[in-house]
């Protein structure tokens, strides 16, 4: 009973806020007149009553930091010895180094399939 109540109230306010009218299946994003109201509008409502996701495009953000995570990887000595002496003759660090040629194989395997 009171949760109905609360979104009772909170639907008026939108509507009084921002002209917002439920009953017309209006589906436009409505303006908000300030950041509160907007959070409280999208934590009761669904963007895909707004937003037609089949119509969206993927973009890319070029700038943004992928998330790393630190493993511990155990490699043969030999191994690591070559990959410094190719780091230090590409003048990258050769956890670096380690990255790109993973990064290259991945790439590759992902082309194959």
């Amino acid at each position: 009973m009171y949760i109905l109540v609360i979104y009772i109230l909170m639907r008026d306010d939108i509507y009084k806020a921002t002209g917002f009218d439920w009953d017309e299946g209006d589906k436009d994003i409505p303006s908000f007149p300030t950041e509160e109201e907007e959070r409280t509008f999208w934590a009761t409502h669904d963007s895909t009553e707004f937003v037609n996701w089949d119509d969206a495009e993927a973009i890319v953000l070029p700038h943004l930091k992928p998330s790393t995570k630190s493993i511990s990887l155990r490699l043969p000595e030999s191994m690591l010895d070559q990959l410094r002496m190719i780091a230090n003759k590409r003048d990258v660090p050769y956890q670096s180094l380690i990255k790109l040629f993973l990064k290259e194989r991945i790439d590759q395997e992902l082309r194959l399939r």
